[in-house]
């Protein structure tokens, strides 16, 4: 979704941008088509995302022949799907967030520790087997490679 500026037109200004009447614009407002943010005094501020929704307004009417009831739907139910996409990737965030956690949680479950006869300590993985031959750890992968791990002297 694309990031707007915090730059607002006043409605002569939104309406030229718009390539519309500014009369037009109030009656959008008026309809809950485009509705502008409001200073104090009332005056309508409108946001590059107000003037971009009044071209797609513009071109709706002009180029597909949809009436101002279509207009104010289509644009309510792009809104919902809009907020429904950032929603949905926030989740899609938090979902990958989580599934590494869990990774890291299953890590640290997975290992399993084996200590010699003096004391030495190995962490190996779960499903590894390990031996104590004479003082000494053993320590045979899955791959059937052996690790001699000594004790200290």
């Amino acid at each position: 979704m694309a990031k707007y500026s915090t730059t607002t037109y006043v409605i002569s200004v939104a309406a030229e941008l718009a390539g519309m009447h500014p009369q037009t614009l109030r009656q959008y407002d008026r309809l809950g088509i485009v509705i502008p943010a409001r200073t104090k005094g009332r005056g309508r501020r409108y946001t590059q995302r107000d003037v971009e929704r009044l071209r797609e307004v513009q071109r709706l009417s002009q180029d597909e022949g949809v009436n101002l009831e279509g207009i104010r739907q289509i644009l309510a139910l792009k809104e919902r799907l809009d907020e429904a996409s950032e929603a949905m990737d926030a989740m899609r965030e938090e979902l990958e967030t989580l599934r590494a956690a869990a990774r890291r949680e299953s890590e640290k479950r997975s290992r399993v520790f084996a200590a010699s006869a003096d004391g030495d300590v190995l962490a190996v993985r779960r499903g590894t087997r390990v031996r104590a031959s004479g003082g000494e750890l053993v320590h045979v992968p899955r791959s059937g490679a052996v690790v001699l791990f000594r004790g200290g002297n």
